[in-house]
């Protein structure tokens, strides 16, 4: 039996929020039982937000991940408030763009990846949550390329879909992004 507690977090603005329900989305096309639990700041943009989701093959007993396998942090806020609650053994992604932050704890795996660049690098910044995603899917293999493009393609409105193939490119992207 396989779960992983994903905890994503940053600023309002950052797509943590939609990163979260694409991987919940995902998880759910690969035929996992999905939780997604988001949470913001009242001041939406700007402000902090971080997204627990957990995929598992098991029945899900609680939403709210205490110990995370794996957190994104696309922000230092995020980072100090998300760092501490990664499991031993567990993975750090951090937007090395956006936190240039050398404390580390040595029990976890970090992976420095400088997405918010490799957004901008593509003319694109707002796409930065797909680069992170990407680089979470390389490390755990979860969810499956073809649930993401199927997620992503069910996910995005009508009039934005002509935005599925930079998202597609930015997720490849993170993937292959070796630090």
């Amino acid at each position: 039996m396989k779960t992983h507690n994903i905890i994503i977090s940053g600023f309002g603005g950052q797509g943590i929020v939609a990163a979260g329900r694409l991987i919940a989305f995902a998880g759910m096309t690969d035929g996992k039982k999905v939780s997604m639990l988001p949470s913001y700041g009242p001041e939406m943009r700007g402000g902090f937000a971080n997204c627990h989701v957990i995929i598992s093959d098991a029945d899900i007993a609680s939403p709210i991940v205490s110990q995370a396998d794996i957190v994104i942090a696309m922000s230092v806020p995020a980072l100090n408030k998300f760092q501490p609650v990664v499991k031993r053994g567990g993975i750090l992604i951090v937007d090395s763009h956006q936190v240039t932050h050398s404390d580390y704890r040595d029990d976890i795996r970090i992976i420095k990846i400088p997405a918010t660049r490799i957004a901008m690098d593509k003319s694109n910044v707002k796409m930065s949550n797909m680069v992170m995603i990407g680089a979470m899917i390389s490390v755990i293999g979860s969810p499956s390329l073809n649930s993401m493009a199927l997620s992503i393609r069910d996910l995005l409105p009508q009039h934005m879909q002509y935005l599925f193939d930079i998202e597609m490119e930015m997720l490849e992207a993170g993937m292959a992004f070796e630090g």
